[in-house]
């Protein structure tokens, strides 16, 4: 974004600053083999947000906070995606049995990390991650995953409507054209959330581990 477009935003009174809690969880948006397997129509050569992704799962594991990954899972008619389905027809790579859905090595949650199974773009709509997250007494999200256009600036804006301080990882994310990407980390910036590094991510979680 240029200098006159950040001007115009503050001006407009956006871009306010959330200061993150002392409960944070972390949470990996879809981190599928879709987005990464050249075979599959949905590539979107995100290897480097994908190896900051596995950085950010070993910090988070190492602090001992609470980590959540989401998968789309649809039935082989995809009916169950409705007209999302319909939009996007290139959803059906995450049809039950395909591959492409299942998540990248590394990415895995471990046995005792939650999966979220959803259908659409956000990881709130339709499952039960705000009522665990408000069960476990989290005040904050970090999120990383895949695609910053799609499914994580839509489960940013529902974290922060359902009263969560959505923290984007910067480099834990990301979209198949760098223009789409800067845009929409730019509104989530000033309208949904934080966007911060990896680098500042580590260090707020470190204090966290020292913590607990």
């Amino acid at each position: 974004m240029t200098g006159s477009q950040q001007e115009d935003y503050e001006r407009a009174g956006f871009g306010g600053q959330l200061a993150p809690g002392t409960s944070p969880a972390l949470i990996l948006v879809d981190p599928a083999r879709a987005y990464v397997d050249r075979d599959c129509p949905l590539y979107a050569g995100v290897e480097s947000a994908v190896e900051a992704m596995k950085s950010l799962l070993a910090d988070a594991r190492r602090a001992g906070i609470p980590v959540i990954i989401t998968r789309v899972r649809l039935r082989a008619d995809g009916s169950d995606g409705g007209v999302f389905f319909r939009k996007v027809p290139t959803l059906r790579a995450f049809t039950e049995g395909n591959p492409f859905g299942e998540f990248i090595d590394g990415l895995a949650p471990a046995a005792d990390e939650l999966t979220v199974t959803k259908q659409y773009p956000s990881a709130f709509f339709g499952t039960a991650l705000a009522a665990f997250l408000t069960t476990n007494r989290i005040d904050t999200l970090l999120i990383g995953g895949l695609s910053t256009s799609g499914c994580v600036r839509a489960t940013a804006l529902d974290a922060m409507q359902h009263g969560f301080i959505p923290v984007v990882v910067e480099e834990a994310v990301g979209d198949r054209d760098p223009a789409i990407h800067a845009a929409n980390l730019f509104d989530i910036k000033h309208k949904i959330g934080e966007v911060w590094p990896i680098g500042r991510v580590e260090g707020y979680l470190a204090r966290t581990g020292e913590r607990r």
